[in-house]
């Protein structure tokens, strides 16, 4: 068996790392520790994301450390770099299963209203509600905190990195709560790990209503929009609600579609007036009216799509104003290659397609994680190595930083 691996891995076609591979959505600040394997990876540049109260300074740290900076930007896309310098792009949010931690205080109409009662609050948010017997469930779960906190916290670390995305949030129908720690399993817990994850626990019955999910997900999203960066969206038995919550973000905000007259006019320079186009005040105000707050993120990448290839189509729809992305992992989407992961990925166009890990630790199994997925998409997608991690990179450059960003920074071609 293991010579027949070691053979099978020699014929295989060598990975080519020196072209630049992004992971779309990772967790490396779970163990803390593995940030300095960061230096010694193979991957570019790894999408770091928060997820609860625990870690949104761990992700600052990390980008800290590693952060893209304008003086860098040139080396990032570099291809045929060997061993160019590794980065991280911060992601800060709030992950639905912590979803529950926050009670939304942003309602004027209750200004006056007190902090709520940590019992009342959990009662009201998690189903079925904690009855008077659990009440050392309750006890354990940490002290509510504030919207409106939360809102700011996210608000001043985008300004700080400004290329921060807001993420990892999202919508988890089918997540429960751990149990709290029974005290000799604490005592005994990997202290390596991050705390506020589940590490192990057993699974309560509790979920967190997904009412309060929707709140937390769609004032993040607005946040998002505000700021215009780019969202990393979670979306687990809940694929149609995760639809129509981002669709409310961008109702009344719908592209033009234009008529095939109008279509033939433009593109022959005749504007309606039978005189000139478009001039190039008009293309200077349009990228500026695209780069103004709206209640809507300008690039949204689902990430790990789980839904049937049929959802996609509704998100490829020409008036919706976002740029839509779909990110896939080995871990989630082709630890097995199915028919629907196939025919999910096959579904997406080509640009608009993303790979990530999702893993908790950086260093080599990363990075193995990252070859795999690569390997297998742009096996399913047709594509050879080399074209596969290109079109992959402008897909993560397109995703990040946005076309007219990207166009700013000096990354608009291929080759830097």
């Amino acid at each position: 068996m293991g010579d027949s691996q070691s053979e099978q891995n020699a014929s295989r076609e060598a990975f080519p790392w020196q072209l630049g591979v992004f992971d779309a959505h990772c967790h490396p600040t779970d163990t803390f520790a593995s940030q300095d394997y960061i230096p010694k990876m193979k991957a570019r540049a790894l999408t770091i994301m928060a997820t609860r109260g625990e870690d949104q300074h761990l992700v600052r740290q990390f980008a800290n450390r590693y952060d893209i900076e304008n003086d860098t930007l040139g080396t990032l896309f570099n291809q045929g770099d060997v061993d160019p310098p590794k980065r991280i792009v911060p992601s800060f949010g709030w992950h639905p299963w912590f979803s529950h931690q926050i009670y939304d205080d942003t309602d004027p109409a209750d200004s006056d209203t007190p902090k709520p009662d940590a019992i009342q609050h959990y009662k009201s948010v998690l189903t079925p509600s904690p009855d008077d017997d659990d009440d050392d469930f309750i006890s354990s779960l940490p002290e509510p905190r504030p919207l409106s906190e939360l809102l700011a916290q996210i608000r001043s670390n985008l300004k700080d990195y400004p290329y921060a995305l807001v993420g990892e949030i999202g919508m988890d129908r089918s997540f429960r709560l751990p149990t709290h720690w029974v005290h000799n399993d604490e005592a005994n817990r990997d202290e390596s790990l991050t705390p506020g994850g589940r590490e192990g626990r057993q699974l309560s019955p509790y979920r967190v209503q997904i009412d309060h999910q929707r709140k937390i997900l769609k004032v993040q999203l607005n946040l998002a929009g505000e700021m215009q960066r780019a969202v990393s969206v979670h979306g687990v038995a809940a694929h149609g609600i995760v639809y129509e919550t981002l669709k409310e973000t961008w109702k009344g905000h719908e592209r033009k579609i234009l008529s095939k007259r109008e279509s033939k006019r433009r593109s022959s320079g005749t504007g309606a007036d039978g005189n000139g186009g478009s001039t190039k005040s008009d293309t200077d105000t349009e990228k500026h009216k695209s780069m103004e707050p709206k209640p809507y993120p300008p690039r949204i990448c689902l990430h790990s799509y789980s839904g049937p290839p049929d959802t996609v189509k509704q998100y490829l729809v020409p008036s919706i104003p976002a740029d839509i992305f779909f990110s896939f992992s080995c871990l989630v989407n082709l630890s097995e290659r199915t028919g629907k992961s196939v025919a999910v990925i096959k579904a997406v166009p080509d640009n608009k397609i993303l790979v990530e890990s999702d893993l908790h630790c950086a260093g080599d199994r990363m990075d193995q994680l990252l070859e795999d997925v690569v390997r297998s998409v742009c096996e399913i997608k047709g594509w050879s190595l080399t074209a596969g991690v290109r079109q992959l990179a402008e897909n993560w450059k397109r995703f990040v930083f946005g076309e007219q960003g990207a166009e700013q920074l000096g990354l608009k071609d291929n080759e830097q």
